[in-house]
């Protein structure tokens, strides 16, 4: 059986599909079978108050249509766009390769591998915006 393998610990909260489930106190192993599920842990969820740098509010927008908030076109575009606006700051080549896996993943409606992407991106932009 292939698929997303899931480990979560104890009373750890997940988003699938729009729906909030929640571990019990043990530590458990999921295996999401369905193909494109829309999976977000919570742990990692981006709060609105959050999102004020421009990495954090396009990952903000990803987390939306995972969690099936946005208009999935509405929101590749806005994607797109942010993207786009990104890779006009971050001009270095490892930044440069997240952004473009993540504009891959956005073209193949993988918003999850977006996601993940652009996240990687954050620690780059906090120490960008420290100095």
């Amino acid at each position: 059986m292939s698929g997303l393998v899931l480990k979560l610990g104890p009373h750890e909260r997940v988003l699938i599909n729009g729906v909030v489930i929640e571990n019990g106190d043990r530590r458990t192993k999921l295996s999401i079978c369905t193909p494109n599920a829309n999976i977000l842990r919570l742990r990692d969820a981006i709060h609105p108050d959050e999102a004020t740098t421009p990495v954090r509010r396009v990952c903000y927008i990803a987390q939306l249509v995972l969690a099936g908030e946005a208009d999935a076109d509405q929101g590749r575009r806005q994607l797109l766009s942010g993207i786009e606006q990104l890779s006009q700051a971050l001009t270095d080549a490892d930044s440069r390769d997240l952004l473009t896996q993540a504009t891959s993943a956005i073209m193949q409606d993988q918003t999850y591998l977006a996601l993940k992407a652009l996240r990687s991106l954050m620690p780059r932009e906090d120490r960008l915006l420290a100095s």
